[in-house]
């Protein structure tokens, strides 16, 4: 007998035992997949905004598209070819798309208005009236870039129809366009005003940098490289919350940026000739366009809670560093209370508890996921599920814990429970919500050129 016979069940046990091991490896790691996916049908209506979209007869199964989204299992591989798991969670990075070797990935839109909650809006994010439109996150679409690009995009259409609707006497008291908010989409208008020589006028009724200046200190901002308009392109992929406005206000003392802070706009009026009344308090502006760059946040959402008038009940955390050594209750079960309950134990003495009226979190980010893991492990922090205060005490929180009311120890609360949207002010315009069927209603330049685009494809 052949003493090499002996050696194959050897090489038998060396190559098969890890190609067991990896099989089993996938097995494991596409149950987790479909379990994400019915997660992801579960809590998810579905990619509001800019998200990807895969052709899987030409994806080869790299995997690159998953290990560099930012937001975790938004993307996973199914049957060996990426999917599009949780599409809730997209946000719009596209570094999926930028990493996959073939091509198999494209960035794309949600129909316009796709959402009952969410303004109607043309590809052009137009409005259902005409001349007037949106950028960021009022329209759905979170990401600083995102923003910045659309509201450059917008100054370009605005451009381009003033440009075709030149002569006649020029009014000197009716600026080209009047934006709304000086937030991300904000300054890249009107810094895209600046370079198209446009007259414009920017009205925020805060301070500039919108959402991103009400971020906690030192918050790591999550972006990716984007274009801004007279400043080039902005490759940093993380940054405090400090860094990022200080960039702003550069380019902004650089460029001549002008924007009247402190200024609400409470109303907006169209008039027959197309030209737009802004009210403030205090005075009226005129433009031939309107850009709203405003946030979507509005209002805090109160909990309808006694007690909840105290001074010590907040709803938004700037500085975490400032409280130390208390007891602090937090409201909610998303990233911003995630975060700032985070932020908060990790201070010298303070006792948190974060409380969530579900039984988990489906929503936060993955990157959220494995940090609250650590802190609570490390007893920094206690999370009560299927819990809801039911009265706040100068000394304490009336606490109910699956029907059971518990009193616990506080000196501070801050809830997260979002915020009103400001719906009720656009539909004052006479702004549309959700789908709006194009063929049947023709709403200005726009809404003629998608009524044709609808009837070529039917």
């Amino acid at each position: 007998m052949d003493n090499s016979l002996l050696f194959y069940p050897l090489y038998g046990v060396i190559l098969g035992v890890p190609l067991i091991l990896y099989i089993r490896r996938e097995i494991r790691r596409e149950a987790a997949v479909k379990e994400a996916i019915a997660k992801g049908q579960v809590f998810s209506d579905g990619p509001l905004g800019q998200h990807p979209q895969i052709d899987i007869t030409n994806c080869i199964g790299c995997q690159g598209c998953t290990t560099v989204c930012p937001e975790g299992d938004v993307l996973g591989m199914v049957a060996g070819k990426a999917a599009l798991l949780k599409p809730h969670r997209c946000i719009g990075h596209g570094m999926c798309a930028d990493a996959c070797p073939v091509g198999a990935i494209i960035m794309v839109h949600s129909p316009p208005g796709v959402s009952a909650n969410l303004p109607f809006m043309t590809p052009e994010l137009e409005t259902s009236v005409s001349n007037l439109f949106i950028a960021g996150e009022l329209g759905g679409l979170a990401l600083i870039k995102n923003a910045v690009n659309q509201g450059r995009d917008c100054i370009d259409t605005i451009a381009a129809r003033l440009a075709s609707r030149q002569g006649g006497a020029v009014d000197p008291e009716v600026f080209d366009v009047v934006i709304v908010g000086a937030g991300p989409a904000g300054i890249s208008a009107s810094l895209r005003s600046i370079e198209r020589k446009l007259r414009y006028l920017t009205l925020e009724r805060d301070s500039v940098g919108g959402t991103v200046s009400k971020y906690p200190r030192q918050k790591v901002v999550m972006t990716s490289p984007v274009e801004f308009p007279l400043a080039g392109s902005f490759k940093k992929t993380q940054l405090s919350k400090e860094n990022l406005l200080a960039f702003w206000k550069t380019i902004c003392e650089r460029e001549g940026f002008q924007v009247q802070t402190g200024h609400t706009v409470e109303k907006i009026y169209r008039h027959p000739d197309g030209v737009f009344t802004v009210s403030t308090p205090t005075a009226q502006y005129r433009g031939h366009a309107v850009l709203l760059a405003m946030g979507r946040s509005g209002t805090p959402r109160k909990l309808g809670v006694m007690g909840e008038e105290l001074p010590k009940v907040m709803y938004r955390l700037i500085e975490a560093d400032h409280y130390v050594n208390h007891q602090i209750l937090v409201v909610g079960g998303g990233d911003s209370a995630v975060e700032a309950a985070m932020g908060l134990a990790i201070q010298i003495g303070n006792n948190v508890t974060l409380s969530y009226r579900k039984d988990s979190f489906a929503r936060i980010k993955e990157r959220n996921v494995k940090r609250l893991r650590e802190v609570v492990k490390s007893g920094q922090l206690q999370v009560i599920f299927n819990s809801m205060p039911v009265e706040f005490k100068e000394g304490s929180v009336m606490l109910e814990v699956e029907g059971e009311v518990r009193e616990i120890p506080n000196d501070y609360v801050w809830i997260f429970a979002g915020g009103i949207a400001p719906n009720d002010f656009l539909k004052s315009i006479g702004i549309e919500f959700g789908p709006k069927d194009l063929t049947a209603e023709v709403v200005g330049e726009a809404g003629r050129i998608h009524a044709m685009a609808v009837g070529s494809r039917g």
